[in-house]
């Protein structure tokens, strides 16, 4: 007869890590089918600039290099900051963007398991609060953009900002669709009528919709291997889909409807990706479906009412430091204790 406890081997951090990553290839393809190659270097940049920001904190710590390099955290915050950067951003924001993601959020904090803020998205919003027109220049889909630029004319752009002769900036970028329906709506359009314009698909952004699907389907892999838990993508989806329906039900000339704030933005890849972080998130049960709920919650009101288009990354900081409230306030009773 077989007899506990059952001892199962917890998978090491770097298998964890390496699952993300894996996770993310779906999304970066679709990345490249849709806006082209400029996404590959800038997750390479990100990558390198990274690795090598660990490695030099890790040397003046007087802490071993190779394990926690090996441990592929600094890797995949990297590739979510490039992801969540315009895919033609300068070589020198993605830098910017990724030394302090690496060096002051992560490990002037004591490094992994010790920072109380999500790397990336501490990266992110410094880039938005202090370059706020470059992080709003998005290159225009393939499908709509008036000149298409190779591969080459991407990584040249990227390094040098220098376009080819006959093309102009104006021609290869657009604003996204939520900052196209916030700008409209200021004008007193209407959603029908902004919805009609050619940057938008069935749903969200004409074919960003194929790189949400992406994420979508790399957040199921990660929840199918216990990466992560159902908690935290649903209750984020979930509060993000009530208050949009609400609103959406009081003025739908005004507001969107639900399923554009699900597709549109970042909602998929915060939700299987960044709001999972388990070093800055809560660690109760139910601390995940408060903490999600809450940076969902956010994430529109920032969205419909705040100065940025997308609020993703200020709503899941914002929520970081309710993290120790939150655990506090939900841990679960002990067996054999009174409430």
């Amino acid at each position: 007869m077989n007899r506990s406890p059952y001892i199962t081997n917890a998978p090491s951090v770097s298998t964890i890590m390496l699952k993300v990553l894996l996770a993310l290839v779906p999304g970066i393809f679709a990345y490249v089918w849709i806006y082209g190659g400029g996404i590959l270097v800038t997750i390479t940049l990100a990558t390198v600039t990274a690795l090598l920001a660990e490695a030099l904190l890790l040397k003046i710590r007087q802490r071993p290099v190779k394990p926690y390099l090996m441990d592929l955290s600094a890797v995949v915050t990297a590739w979510l900051l490039a992801l969540a950067l315009p895919p033609l951003a300068p070589w020198w924001l993605i830098v910017v963007g990724t030394l302090f993601a690496i060096v002051i959020a992560k490990q002037l904090y004591g490094g992994l398991g010790y920072n109380p803020f999500n790397p990336a998205m501490v990266g992110y919003a410094v880039l938005l609060i202090s370059f706020p027109l470059i992080m709003t220049k998005w290159p225009a889909p393939l499908l709509l953009a008036q000149t298409k630029l190779s591969f080459l004319d991407q990584l040249n752009f990227i390094f040098s900002n220098i376009l080819p002769n006959d093309v102009k900036v104006d021609a290869i970028t657009s604003a996204t669709p939520l900052d196209y329906l916030k700008t409209q709506l200021k004008l007193n359009h209407e959603v029908a009528a902004i919805a009609q314009a050619p940057i938008f698909g069935t749903f969200g952004a004409k074919g960003g919709e194929l790189v949400t699907g992406a994420y979508l389907l790399g957040g199921l892999y990660l929840i199918q291997q216990r990466i992560i838990s159902w908690h935290l993508p649903t209750a984020f989806l979930a509060a993000i889909a009530a208050i949009s329906l609400v609103f959406y039900a009081i003025n739908p000339a005004h507001f969107a409807n639900p399923m554009f704030h699900l597709v549109g933005g970042a909602s998929l890849l915060a939700a299987f990706f960044i709001i999972t972080d388990p070093v800055s998130g809560p660690t109760t049960p139910r601390g995940k479906l408060y903490f999600a709920a809450g940076a969902g919650v956010l994430t529109y009101l920032i969205r419909v009412y705040g100065g940025y288009p997308d609020g993703v990354a200020f709503a899941v900081l914002i929520m970081n430091m309710c993290v120790p409230l939150i655990d506090a306030l939900t841990q679960p009773r002990v067996f054999g204790h009174e409430k």
